[in-house]
């Protein structure tokens, strides 16, 4: 069995890690928005999981019922959340090819 190439493999792995700091810094400025209660409630997240904007419809505001209100909000950010996360696993998964690096005995990866 032939011995793997280590400067080639080296290459390879300083290539993987110079296009996952670059796809990080993309998802710094990537955003995904969410809704709840049919558009009552937007939130916008990036793709680093931040949070930058909630924008609320004046109908959704009811005195009454503000625990409505508050679970809109809610729904709205973990779907955001989720999405976010969504955008950023395909994004880093399309990277390593879906590879897990510390199978390769590479610590750190």
């Amino acid at each position: 069995m032939p011995q793997p190439n280590m400067q080639q493999m080296m290459k390879q792995v300083q290539k993987m890690q110079a296009d996952m700091a670059k796809a990080q810094e993309e998802l710094k400025s990537a955003t995904v928005t969410a809704t709840a209660g049919g558009g009552m409630v937007t939130v916008t997240v990036t793709g680093d999981q931040q949070v930058t904007a909630i924008e609320i419809k004046p109908e959704a505001i009811d005195p009454d019922d503000p625990e409505l209100l508050q679970d809109l909000v809610l729904a709205a950010v973990n779907e955001g959340l989720r999405s976010s996360q969504e955008m950023a696993a395909n994004k880093m998964g399309g990277l390593t090819g879906g590879m897990d690096l510390g199978s390769l005995g590479l610590p750190g990866m």
